[in-house]
C-alpha cells in the first residue's frame, strides 16, 4: 500500500486531472443525453473518480476536499444501487 501511495504522490496533480476529468465527463454525458444516458455507467464511473480524488486528498491532507468526495462515493453507491434496481 505504502508504494501505491508513494506513486499517487508522486503523480498527484496528474491522478487528481483525470478524476476531475472523470467528473466533467460523467455528467457531461448525463447533460447531453438525459434520460437516454448509460446512468448505471455513469454512476459507476462518477463514484469512482469520487475514490480517486478522495484518495489523493486524503494523502495530502486536504480535509475539506476529502469530505466533498467522500459525500460523492456515497451519492455514487445510492446512484449504482438505484440505477441497478436494487433500491
Amino acid at each position: 500500500m505504502k508504494a501505491i501511495n508513494t506513486f499517487i504522490l508522486t503523480h498527484v496533480r496528474s491522478i487528481e486531472m483525470i478524476g476531475v476529468l472523470m467528473r466533467i465527463s460523467s455528467f457531461s454525458l448525463v447533460s447531453w443525453m438525459g434520460e437516454e444516458s448509460p446512468f448505471l455507467f455513469v454512476w459507476a464511473f462518477n463514484t469512482l473518480d469520487a475514490i480517486i480524488l478522495s484518495w489523493t486528498a486524503v494523502l495530502k491532507g486536504d480535509r475539506p476536499y476529502t469530505i466533498l468526495n467522500v459525500f460523492w462515493i456515497g451519492v455514487g453507491l445510492v446512484g449504482i444501487l438505484r440505477a441497478s434496481g436494487v433500491i
